[in-house]
């Protein structure tokens, strides 16, 4: 039976027993390829929770600062990587039709930045698709690349030092233990609700001059 967080790599505990304490390597290459390879449905809000209670626990050998250093530093790496193919290929990435890379994606992601600005490199590290496409809408709209860095490092170090510590701060609480897949899925329910309640928006802005486009078409009619 499918574990409810979806197939057993996207489940932290299933990774820990399967690579031991190589889970946290595993973690650092899935947080780099989330954000800049183009594949945006990896565990990447998971995971990094995960890392900071399994240090808590004493699962993993390394230390609290040195891994949030390194995941920050991987989350970083990543989104130049994303930028870089955005600035290399261009608008012609916009119309691949793909599974994950297709119009709507970059069409939602693009919205977003243009609503935001620089700081939406920010806030779209804590959406789900968003935080893995933003950096190559910023590349491929020639965000200036000091500008850009200095974002996106930012994005980097609240996100991936924010979320292992909160796993770590938590790490102590039995209830957390108990229930961690449960935990887990509260942060994935946490992460996407920006995304629910921007197609909510978009949708209703939609009808909304779709009755207004009616009503005209109405009005000349008579």
């Amino acid at each position: 039976m499918m574990p409810t967080l979806g197939p057993d790599w996207m489940d932290p505990q299933w990774l820990l027993e399967r690579f031991g304490a190589q889970f946290f390597w595993v973690s650092v290459t899935i947080v780099f390829i989330e954000c800049g390879l183009l594949f945006p449905i990896l565990p990447g809000d998971s995971l990094l929770f995960s890392v900071g209670l399994f240090i808590a626990r004493g699962d993993l050998g390394i230390n609290l600062v040195t891994a949030c250093l390194i995941l920050s530093a991987a989350a970083f790496l990543g989104n130049v990587v994303g930028y870089e193919i955005g600035r290399a290929i261009g608008a012609p990435l916009y119309e691949r039709q793909g599974r994950f890379i297709n119009k709507r994606n970059f069409d939602q992601t693009h919205a977003f930045f243009d609503k935001h600005g620089a700081k939406a490199l920010v806030l779209g590290r804590f959406v789900p698709i968003v935080r893995t496409f933003i950096t190559v809408v910023a590349g491929v709209s020639r965000m200036d690349r000091r500008h850009f860095f200095l974002w996106s490092g930012v994005g980097a170090v609240l996100w991936a030092t924010g979320l292992t510590l909160l796993g770590y701060a938590l790490g102590g609480v039995q209830f957390i233990h108990d229930h961690l897949e449960a935990a887990l899925l509260l942060i994935v329910a946490v992460s996407v609700l920006p995304m629910v309640v921007e197609w909510w928006r978009h949708r209703r802005a939609a009808a909304s001059s779709a009755s207004e486009l009616a009503q005209a078409d109405s009005a000349k009619i008579e």
